[in-house]
């Protein structure tokens, strides 16, 4: 039997930029490189990611026509080392998306962790494949962001 310990997401990406510039890049200007096209609700409507910067604040999907999509709410705000927000993209595991910044020579070390997939059922694994795969394209784009 799998464990919770076990079904957790774990990435990383290494970006040349400081703790604070890599933290601001992910939260405050995240509409500016997420990969809206593939990885949003509303597709070719899609405008903008927010990410509201305070514990209780939501992190969401912006329209065009101005609809917005919640896709998590910030449970921890510790700029510029750490946050967490309660997944709420998907309504069968409302886990826990939780990003920790760490100065590196040369730049930060991004870690990603999306736990709570327990929650799912049987189908946690193929869940967790597919969302493995979405956070590389995520944080591909990010990394790419700030290499500019």
């Amino acid at each position: 039997m799998t464990t919770a310990e076990e079904l957790v997401i774990r990435k990383s990406v290494d970006v040349p930029l400081p703790v604070e510039a890599a933290f601001a890049l992910f939260t405050a200007r995240a509409g500016e490189w997420w990969p809206l096209a593939t990885h949003s609700t509303y597709g070719d409507e899609a405008e903008d990611v927010v990410f509201e910067p305070r514990q209780g604040g939501r992190f969401f999907e912006r329209s065009r026509a101005g609809e917005e999509d919640e896709w998590g709410r910030v449970l921890v705000y510790d700029p510029p080392h750490r946050f967490v927000v309660q997944w709420l993209v998907d309504p069968r595991c409302t886990g826990e998306l939780e990003l920790r910044f760490r100065a590196e020579a040369g730049g930060t070390r991004v870690e990603l962790k999306h736990r709570g997939w327990e929650l799912y059922g049987d189908g946690a694994e193929q869940a967790m494949t597919a969302y493995g795969a979405g956070w590389e394209v995520v944080l591909a784009r990010y990394r790419d962001a700030a290499g500019r």
